[in-house]
């Protein structure tokens, strides 16, 4: 990760952004917003992707304690209904760049979109592998998101939130031709619209 602006080279406090669960059918959509303390490094930190379900946890834990500041936001499945997942990922990363607790200098945004911020914003393309902060708040997203897809999983176990999240797979698929689709499906999305228009039929 050697990806460096202007602001980061002249010691001023950057924000790193992304977000959690843009392609699932049903949930939240979370985003991360976090500023590293250059005192405090965090050895490991990359795409969240990458890693392994508990070397996520260890290392959201490790960017909550010793972060200088860091925020958790969400848009929710009527929201991502309402303006489409593009906008409400947008408006997620917004929230959690506002719910900081120290204002940054300037935000990086994993991606090519800009969330609607009032401060400098630029977006990087697979920023979560180049800038530590935002892979940072990618692990943060991911961990957080997954914990409320388990919460989720405790109102409605038919559909296996706690193995895949939400996201379309065969499992998931079945589960929705079988139950049909519960209150926090994404009723936008293309499978969730086929089963409810299977339901009318």
């Amino acid at each position: 990760m050697t990806f460096k602006t202007k602001a980061q080279l002249a010691g001023r406090h950057v924000a790193g952004v992304d977000e959690a669960g843009r392609g699932p059918l049903a949930g939240p959509v979370c985003a991360a917003a976090v500023i590293l303390h250059p005192d405090r490094p965090i050895r490991g930190i990359r795409d969240s992707k990458q890693l392994t379900a508990e070397a996520r946890t260890e290392l959201a834990e490790l960017v909550r304690s010793r972060a200088l500041a860091w925020a958790v936001a969400w848009a929710d499945h009527e929201e991502i209904d309402r303006i489409n997942i593009l906008q409400a990922s947008l408006l997620a990363m917004a929230r959690a760049v506002a719910a900081l607790g120290v204002e940054p200098h300037e935000v990086q945004v994993d991606g090519n979109q800009l969330p609607p911020v009032k401060l400098p914003v630029i977006a990087i393309v697979q920023g979560d592998s180049k800038v530590k902060a935002i892979g940072a708040a990618s692990i943060l997203a991911k961990v957080e998101r997954d914990a409320a897809m388990l919460r989720l999983h405790a109102i409605y176990p038919q559909y296996g939130f706690d193995e895949h999240k939400g996201y379309s797979t065969p499992q998931h698929l079945d589960a929705l031709q079988r139950h049909g689709a519960c209150a926090v499906h994404r009723r936008s999305f293309a499978p969730v619209q086929r089963c409810l228009q299977m339901v009318i039929a």
